[in-house]
Formats: C-alpha cells, sequence, structure tokens
C-alpha cells in the first residue's frame, strides 16, 4: 500500500481510486440487487450477511483494479489489502 495523494488525482479531484486497496462501502450485498434496484445512485439492501468491496488492491490483478469492480465479504474480515474511503461532504 502506499500513503494517499501520492499519485495525481482523476478528473474531479478524488485520489487513488484504482488499486492501492480493495475498499469496504457501505452497502449489504445482493446477487441480484442492481437488476432491481434504481438506476440513480443506488443505495444497497437494507439488510444481510455480506458487505460491498469495490475495486482492488495492490495484489489483484489489473481487471479487478476498477471502481466497478464488486465483491462481498464478511464484515469481519481483515488483511493487507482492504480497507476504507473517509469522506466528509463539501457543503458548508
Amino acid at each position: 500500500t502506499h500513503f494517499v495523494a501520492q499519485k495525481q488525482a482523476n478528473a474531479w479531484g478524488l485520489y487513488d481510486m484504482h488499486g492501492n486497496v480493495l475498499e469496504w462501502v457501505q452497502d449489504y450485498y445482493s446477487d441480484s440487487y442492481y437488476s432491481v434496484s434504481p438506476s440513480d445512485d443506488p443505495t444497497g439492501p437494507l439488510s444481510g450477511t455480506f458487505r460491498v468491496c469495490r475495486g482492488g488492491g495492490w495484489d489483484y490483478i489489473s481487471d479487478y483494479c476498477r471502481s466497478v469492480s464488486r465483491s462481498r465479504l464478511t464484515p469481519d474480515l481483515r488483511y493487507s489489502s482492504l480497507g476504507f474511503r473517509v469522506l466528509r461532504s463539501s457543503i458548508k
């Protein structure tokens, strides 16, 4: 892994969106969710056993190092290429 913002930001000013670490997201996982979810800003199922992770980490093949890459993991899992992104609102 490497410290955040050591590489160039993307067009929206976001750093490290591909690679570095696989990222936990808030959503619960469902195999069928995208076939029945709203197309604009789907929030995920309200409950479940697994949580969604996006992208790929430093130890993944390049095919998985994309923000559309989605996997499911149990919330208690820990390993070196798994992390999360801290966000804050830009509205003052």
